[in-house]
């Protein structure tokens, strides 16, 4: 059975991290993947993709001068939600602690899709230090089915806080 994975990224980092996992997704036959970017970061995130040779199924185009939290969290929702609808997937996988980040695993709750955290499980356990950055990890922690700790301090913290071992 074919499984269908749909990878959500918008900033320069996050395209970093997430472009080689698109790669390596893409050598696999039995796994159909769709990579969807947000355009957070217009230019750097272009940069990234032409490195990569990573070609995006869905371009959001949210980027617009002088921006608000309020404008990136409401155009990803908005704009978001006919690409999983379209597309159905078995999971949503995130990257890290960006608006983009946030809104896809809140758009795939809404819609039920399972979200993999990629880089789960970093703290500062202070909301406001880096703002927005904590909060969104740890929203994305609440919402994710599948955590990918990037180290063993990330994942003794994900324990501590309950989320699921396996």
């Amino acid at each position: 059975m074919i499984k269908k994975i749909v990878l959500v990224f918008g900033t320069r980092p996050e395209a970093i991290k997430m472009c080689p996992l698109v790669k390596e997704l893409k050598k696999h036959q039995d796994i159909k993947t769709v990579v969807c970017v947000t355009g957070q970061h217009l230019q750097m995130l272009k940069q990234v993709l032409d490195v990569f040779g990573v070609i995006p199924d869905y371009d959001l185009s949210i980027m617009r001068n002088e921006q608000s939290l309020f404008d990136i969290s409401i155009n990803i929702l908005n704009k978001i939600r006919p690409v999983l609808e379209i597309e159905n997937p078995d999971i949503v996988l995130v990257h890290g602690d960006t608006s983009t980040t946030f809104a896809a695993a809140l758009a795939s709750y809404y819609l039920r899709i399972p979200v993999g955290h990629v880089e789960a499980g970093l703290r500062t356990y202070n909301a406001y230090l880096p703002y927005p950055e904590e909060f969104n990890r740890q929203a994305v922690d609440i919402i994710a089915k599948y955590y990918f700790a990037p180290t063993e301090i990330a994942r003794q913290n994900l324990i501590r806080e309950g989320k699921d071992r396996s």
